[in-house]
């Protein structure tokens, strides 16, 4: 059953957000790659207090039941259910929210003051914005423009 609209990630998102959440987890990040025949469907999730091993395996069993019987995934995959890790990558400006205060990398997709590649402390964020503090002051870059960007693990 191939939900129409939207990427397999999407597909997933939509689908196992709200089981995490009844889980009392929350989905941080859904990715889908790998050439055909070994396909990786990985979830990150997190919640206060961290995830243990025996979390992710109960979600693995939960969310993986639930994305075959809806059929979205045509192809042989495997599943990885895991926490987000020390180096945490960053999406939504929730995540930005969340990091604030944090040491971060960020790369742009274009370049913002003749560059693209930033690493600071997380100091600022309004109306699709963040602040990061730079060796020569602060580089303001907008959320939209972000290619990557994580946590720097200190």
């Amino acid at each position: 059953m191939n939900v129409p609209g939207g990427t397999i990630t999407d597909q997933i998102t939509m689908l196992v957000e709200p089981v995490l959440e009844e889980m009392g987890f929350e989905l941080i990040d859904v990715e889908y790659f790998g050439p055909g025949g070994r396909r990786v469907l990985r979830v990150y999730m997190d919640r206060p207090g961290g995830v243990s091993l025996d979390d992710c395996a109960r979600v693995s069993r939960e969310i993986g039941v639930l994305i075959d019987v809806k059929d979205l995934i045509p192809e042989r995959y495997v599943l990885e259910v895991s926490s987000p890790g020390l180096n945490r990558r960053l999406k939504r400006e929730k995540d930005f929210a969340w990091a604030m205060g944090k040491k971060v990398k960020v790369r742009m997709k274009t370049p913002v003051e003749g560059r693209r590649n930033f690493t600071g402390r997380l100091i600022e964020m309004q109306e699709g914005t963040i602040a990061v503090e730079v060796e020569k002051g602060k580089a303001v870059l907008p959320i939209h423009g972000i290619e990557k960007a994580n946590l720097v693990y200190e």
